[in-house]
């Protein structure tokens, strides 16, 4: 499948000069056929008759979203992911130790309290550098977060749940909004 991501204010260097090719998206049958056009199109003051070709770009179907940098929504979207993997693993492994190492248990739980699990990267790091003892615990929750990720998070569920949640939220949210706009509940209680 193919990604477009286009930043705002992201011109091609082509357009800079009129002596270079311009990509340009052609409305034809043969959607990869080279236009020429004037190059004066672009630059008013220069009056010599020039031709600059043009070939169409792939069509990019994706919405444009601002503001995520070199990144896409998908990215932010992985790496709250692997925050909350992290967090999942944490809670696995504090579970399993609390049935059969009640020391592991709470030098884990400490460490908990003193360190966010917010940063997934933050956290194991600092816990691989707290201790040997914590460092076999930061290897096991790195196995665990890998494992239920791999073989234990729905992710099937995961899809149906996003869209089932959005559609139910936008759709409570406009029918609110034509009840308070058209006060049909006024005329019902009369």
């Amino acid at each position: 499948m193919e990604r477009c991501y286009w930043t705002s204010g992201a011109i091609p260097d082509a357009m800079a000069s009129s002596r270079r090719a311009v990509p340009f998206q052609s409305t034809g049958a043969d959607a990869r056929r080279r236009l020429l056009l004037p190059a004066q199109a672009f630059r008013g003051t220069d009056r010599r008759p020039r031709l600059v070709s043009f070939q169409s770009p792939p069509r990019c179907h994706k919405m444009y979203v601002p503001g995520f940098g070199e990144g896409s929504p998908e990215k932010k979207a992985a790496i709250s992911l692997q925050n909350f993997f992290n967090y999942v693993a944490v809670r696995i492994v504090l579970a399993q130790l609390e049935s059969y190492n009640r020391e592991a248990y709470v030098e884990l739980k400490e460490f908990v309290s003193r360190n966010s699990v917010n940063d997934a990267d933050n956290f194991c790091k600092n816990l691989i550098r707290e201790s040997p003892r914590h460092k076999a615990l930061a290897m096991r929750i790195l196995e665990v977060r890998s494992a239920y990720m791999k073989n234990d998070f729905e992710w099937d569920n995961l899809k149906m749940l996003s869209f089932k949640m959005v559609d139910e939220a936008n759709t409570k949210l406009m029918r609110d909004y034509v009840l308070e706009t058209s006060h049909i509940e006024d005329d019902d209680k009369r």
